[in-house]
């Protein structure tokens, strides 16, 4: 889609959302992770969208699919893209490059629910992150395109997710008991 359908979309949708706020609020599509035996998982989509997680052959998976520690990454970086290019096509911004490198750090200690030196329990999840962003439009001064990519950012919802730490409601449904 060229940026000039990808703006009058989102003037269309913005629109709608000033004249009706409550027509912004709505269920995201869920997203149905299956056990598929081994370590292997497959994860799909309302619209029948599907992938396939294992761990690798050292976590007693069989590395045939992407870890799912990879998707919080994968997601992050790809929101951010999205985020970005619907900003630039709103303010009539051709790029010509754009993309984002999400990096983690982690601690497998907190995988198998280890302790540290001090006894308090090792994080399963990632203990520092980091999103590069390059990007580059013709024309457009580096400023800009930085000013771009900051105000795009806090607009992200899975960088928001992440960075509000929203928290998890667990609910437990158990099968024949």
């Amino acid at each position: 889609m060229a940026a000039q359908d990808i703006a009058a979309a989102m003037q269309r949708v913005e629109s709608v959302l000033r004249r009706r706020p409550e027509a912004g609020l709505h269920d995201d599509a869920p997203a149905l992770a299956q056990w598929a035996g081994g370590l292997h998982v497959r994860a799909t989509h309302a619209d029948g969208t599907a992938l396939v997680t294992d761990m690798p052959a050292e976590l007693g998976g069989g590395g045939e699919g992407v870890p799912p520690g990879w998707l919080l990454r994968a997601a992050l970086a790809s929101c951010a893209v999205t985020r970005i290019a619907m900003a630039a096509a709103a303010a009539g911004i051709e790029l010509q490059t754009l993309q984002a490198r999400a990096l983690s750090r982690s601690d497998l200690r907190g995988l198998f629910g280890l302790c540290g030196p001090d006894g308090t329990p090792v994080t399963a999840g990632p203990g520092e992150l980091q999103l590069l962003v390059r990007i580059g439009a013709p024309g457009i001064a580096a400023e800009r395109l930085r000013a771009l990519v900051h105000e795009s950012c806090p607009c992200s919802p899975v960088s928001r997710a992440m960075e509000e730490a929203l928290p998890v409601a667990l609910q437990v449904e158990v099968e024949g008991a």
